[in-house]
């Protein structure tokens, strides 16, 4: 099992950035995956980036070039979030995932808010 813990979410004016961190706690030794799902109002859950155990990365087209996705020891990620628009508020969840095969988080943290207003 894998617990997964967010903080750093908050509210922020158009233009600003946040700073996203997620520390995992339990059986870290078989987190293969580690990223980002975002969840806005009426919406479903959507990718926001993802890294793996190697490095590699991937983020959804729109917050590409304005977030940064990192891993800190194996069981934290980050997510550096800058030139923040309305059109990211949400709830941000951290997922982990012991398989990447399928490309889906299999434990999930509670969520931050994050509210872009001025």
């Amino acid at each position: 099992q894998v617990q997964l813990v967010e903080s750093g979410g908050g509210l922020v004016q158009p233009g600003g950035s946040l700073r996203l961190s997620c520390v995992a706690s339990g059986s870290i030794f078989s987190i293969a995956a580690m990223g980002w799902y975002r969840q806005a109002p009426g919406k479903s859950r959507a990718l926001v980036a993802t890294i793996t155990n190697g490095g590699a990365i991937q983020y959804a087209d729109d917050v590409k070039g304005r977030f940064t996705i990192s891993r800190g020891a194996k069981s934290t990620v980050h997510l550096q979030m800058n030139s923040l628009n309305v059109d990211d508020t949400a709830v941000y969840y951290c997922g982990a995932a012991t398989n990447w095969g399928q490309k889906e988080f299999n434990y999930w943290g509670q969520g931050t808010q994050v509210t872009v207003s001025s």
